[in-house]
Formats: C-alpha cells, sequence, structure tokens
C-alpha cells in the first residue's frame, strides 16, 4: 500500500487536474458506470461532525472510501477544520492499495465540482460573481469559478466580515475588483457561490436575480441550510447525486416543504453527457445542489496516488 501524505499533494494534483477528474465522474455516473454507497454522517456534538463517502467507479477501476468530517475546534489549534483521509482498494480483490491526505483534495474536489457547474450552466455573458461565505473553502471557489467566466468584479458577503480580507487578496490576485456587501446586493450577481456551514438560509430569494447561476455547496449533512427554499422551488435545480440532494444537500429543505420533488433534479452529469439540455434560457435560475460524492474523493486520490508512483513519491508498506 502506498501512503501518500497530505504535505504531497500540492505538488501532485492541480487545481486544472481536479477539473478534469471530477468531469469524468460525473460522466461516469451519468452513464452508469460508477455509483456511490450510502453516506455515513454523525454529529459528534460542539459542531463536531463525522463520517464516510464511499463508492466504486468501474469506469475508472475505483474502490475506496474517504473518512474525515469538520472540526470547529481546529482552527483554535491551528489545522484547518476540515480533515479527512482517503483509502483506496483493488475493485477485484478487495486490498488496500493506497492511504491518501484528503484535506486539500477535498477542497480542490469541491471547487472543481462549482466550476463545472459554472461552465455548463452559468450564462455565458455572466460578469458579476458573488460569494456567500469566506472560509477555508471560499478561496478555492472564488479562484476555480473565474478559471471558467471572465468575471468583472466579485462581491461578496460573510457573517463575520472581518473575514472577508482573504476572499479580497485572492480577488486581487486575479485582477478582480471587490466589494464587501449585504445580502440584499446578491442581485447584482450573475454567478452566486455558497460555501458556509450554516444551520440556517442566509441567501433569500429576494436576493437572486432572473437568470442566475447558483453554486450551492456547504449543505452536505441533514439540519445544514444555506439558502431559502423558495429560491429551489422556481429553479432549475442540478446536484451530483440526486439520493444525497434530498437526504443531506440543500434540496432537503425544498423537498420537505413541498416545494420540490426529487423527480424534477436533474444529475449534472446527464448535462455533460448530453442527455438534458441544461439552461434553456437567459433568465432561467439555475442551481447546483453540491453535496459532494465519495467518487469525487477517490478520483482525485487515485490522480495523487499515480503521480506519486511516476516519481518516485510516497512510502510503500506492507499490509
Amino acid at each position: 500500500m502506498l501512503i501518500v501524505p497530505e504535505k504531497l499533494i500540492a505538488g501532485l494534483v492541480s487545481p486544472e487536474d481536479a477539473f478534469a477528474a471530477v468531469e469524468a465522474v460525473f460522466a461516469a455516473m451519468s452513464r452508469g458506470d460508477a455509483y456511490n454507497f450510502a453516506v455515513v454522517r454523525e454529529a459528534l456534538g460542539e459542531g463536531r461532525q463525522y463520517g464516510f463517502k464511499s463508492g466504486l467507479d468501474r469506469a475508472g477501476g475505483q474502490l475506496g472510501v474517504k473518512a474525515g468530517g469538520y472540526f470547529p475546534g481546529n482552527a483554535a489549534r491551528g489545522i484547518i477544520n476540515h480533515q479527512s483521509t482517503v483509502f483506496l482498494f483493488d475493485p477485484e480483490t478487495g486490498r488496500p492499495t493506497a492511504m491518501v491526505g484528503g484535506g486539500l483534495l477535498t477542497a480542490l474536489r469541491t471547487a472543481a465540482a462549482s466550476a463545472i457547474s459554472i461552465d455548463r450552466l452559468a450564462r455565458r455573458d455572466a460578469r458579476v460573481l458573488g460569494m456567500v461565505g469566506a472560509g477555508h473553502q471560499a478561496g478555492f471557489q472564488l479562484r476555480a469559478a473565474a478559471r471558467v467566466r471572465q468575471f468583472d468584479r466579485v462581491i461578496a458577503w460573510n457573517l463575520h466580515p472581518d473575514m472577508l480580507d482573504g476572499l479580497a487578496r485572492i480577488a486581487a490576485e486575479l485582477g478582480l475588483p471587490f466589494e464587501a456587501v449585504g445580502l440584499e446586493r446578491m442581485v447584482e450577481a450573475d454567478v452566486i457561490v455558497t460555501i458556509t456551514s450554516s444551520p440556517a438560509a442566509s441567501l433569500m430569494a429576494e436576493h437572486v436575480a432572473p437568470g442566475t447561476h447558483l453554486a450551492c455547496m456547504g449543505t452536505d449533512t441533514k439540519g445544514k441550510q444555506e439558502v431559502d427554499p423558495a429560491i429551489l422551488g422556481r429553479a432549475m435545480v442540478f446536484t451530483d447525486e440526486v439520493a444525497q440532494s434530498v437526504t443531506i444537500g440543500e434540496a432537503q429543505h425544498a423537498v420537505a416543504a413541498g416545494l420540490l420533488t426529487a423527480e424534477a433534479i436533474t444529475p449534472l452529469g446527464d448535462v455533460l453527457t448530453g442527455q438534458h439540455p441544461g439552461r434553456r434560457s437567459a433568465s432561467d435560475i439555475t442551481l447546483f445542489d453540491g453535496t459532494g460524492v465519495g467518487l469525487q474523493d477517490l478520483a482525485v486520490a487515485a490522480m495523487a496516488v499515480r503521480r506519486a508512483t511516476e516519481r518516485g513519491q510516497g512510502t510503500q508498506v506492507e499490509v
């Protein structure tokens, strides 16, 4: 088994690599060549979450599981709140083949999924990017969004405004004017990325203009909520996996309120494979419910393993 520690990941997998890997996973899921197993998520108290995401990708030849979660006390310890490790297995024999640090990989694959949704569903003339949330993942989201659209400016809101300085620095690096705004100003955005760990909706229906694309990336657990269910009720809703969307994703609240059905939600992979046209008009509101699926983690971890093997990096151990 090859151990690829977290410290090597940045040199092995780029954002562009993650985009390609996640795009291939979406397509494989749409074709029925890959599927996720049931998610296990447990609340540990004091805001801590721990769980397992796993799956089988026949097209990519990957079987595995990501173990990890959210530990909000980590920031005070000088480490990131999201902690995870990916374990890969031989799909023919079940023997473990790799153990891979999953922190940066999780951030990269989450941003890649959001960017793919923007690339496929946002209007081509989108010029204003709205960011709701300014935590560790938000910077990855901003950079990924800027790779697929030529935005003119960025507007952003966060519950704790002092945290917006980090996003402002990234926007400056990208050459994009940046402004901290109230949520009511999100009506100016053509694309809105929500990336918070909120238990209650912050972005409301009146904050979203016709023609907007939303990438809702923060809700991945029962009870979390970032946006008003009414938004999903009037949007074309897409997701990484419908089963997760209605149980632990943003759609859980709209479904519970009777504003949306599972049948009305489209896997994003169906847009990639041509089974669904995606956005139909410039006035459509499109929304991607990014719950984060195990297959994405396996795909980026497998890429890290391939690169490490080619370069003689990592540590081989007998199991």
